[in-house]
């Protein structure tokens, strides 16, 4: 936060908004202000005419944990579970077509 935001009483607050009762919390902006109803107020005005939201949060910064970069580490999967990603069905179709090739192949090289 700048010095001069400090010396006059104003706080950093970050703004997430919920566009539908089953959607997640999307951050959308961060704003200064004095205190938790004028950050709330200004949200409000700058977002609400944009946008239709059923929820909207603000929070003040110093109040959201973020993960310092020593601590990175610790959110690494401990269990290898690549097999849950779809990651390898991208290309389902070439493998199969490549199998059913080579199965051909040797099908016709039996025959003669």
């Amino acid at each position: 936060m700048s010095e001069q935001a400090k010396q006059n009483g104003f706080d950093i607050y970050e703004v997430f908004s919920q566009r539908t009762h089953n959607s997640s919390f999307v951050h959308q902006f961060s704003l200064l202000a004095p205190n938790h109803e004028v950050a709330m107020s200004m949200a409000r005005e700058n977002f609400l005419r944009r946008d239709a939201v059923v929820n909207i949060w603000v929070v003040k910064r110093e109040n959201v944990y973020v993960c310092p970069p020593e601590e990175r580490e610790f959110l690494q999967r401990l269990d290898n579970k690549e097999y849950r990603e779809t990651k390898g069905y991208g290309d389902l179709q070439a493998k199969w077509r490549a199998h059913r090739d080579r199965y051909e192949q040797q099908q016709q090289s039996n025959k003669q």
